[in-house]
This record gives C-alpha cells, sequence and structure tokens, in this order.
C-alpha cells in the first residue's frame, strides 16, 4: 500500500489484484492503509474492506472491544 499513490507500478498491481476479485466475486481486504490517498485510490476502485494505521493502531482486545462499543449504532427508538 506504501507506495500506491507515487509508483505507478504498484498501483497497477492493486488495481489488477482488486478488478480479479471483483470478477471472481472475492471481497476484497486491503491491509496497510496509512493514508487519506491511499484510502482514496483503494475507494475509486471499489476495494471491500481496509485495514491499517489510518484506521487504529494495534491495541490489546479490551481496547479494541471499548472501541467498537463506543462506534456502534444507537439502536432504533421504539
Amino acid at each position: 500500500m506504501r507506495d500506491i499513490n507515487s509508483d505507478s507500478d504498484d498501483a497497477a498491481i492493486v488495481t489488477a489484484v482488486i478488478a480479479m476479485a471483483h470478477s471472481l466475486n472475492v471481497l476484497t481486504i486491503a491491509e496497510g492503509v496509512e493514508t487519506d490517498g491511499q484510502l482514496a485510490f483503494l475507494d475509486s476502485l471499489q476495494c471491500g474492506e481496509y485495514q491499517g494505521y489510518y484506521f487504529a493502531k494495534p491495541m490489546p482486545a479490551d481496547e479494541f472491544q471499548a472501541l467498537l462499543r463506543r462506534n456502534q449504532p444507537e439502536p432504533p427508538a421504539v
């Protein structure tokens, strides 16, 4: 991921892998996303999922559970 915005070969490889995954109906997960530019590039290719320091640094399981709880949508009011 590191050089997809500055190295045309890296960008071409990522583009080809995502296109191949789409043609096979396979979900793509980009690992190592660290910048807005990388995310925008992957989003433009309709990459399925993303992970990396852009979203969060590695953390202990209890901190991750707390993060998930904080980011869950509120249930609809009845």
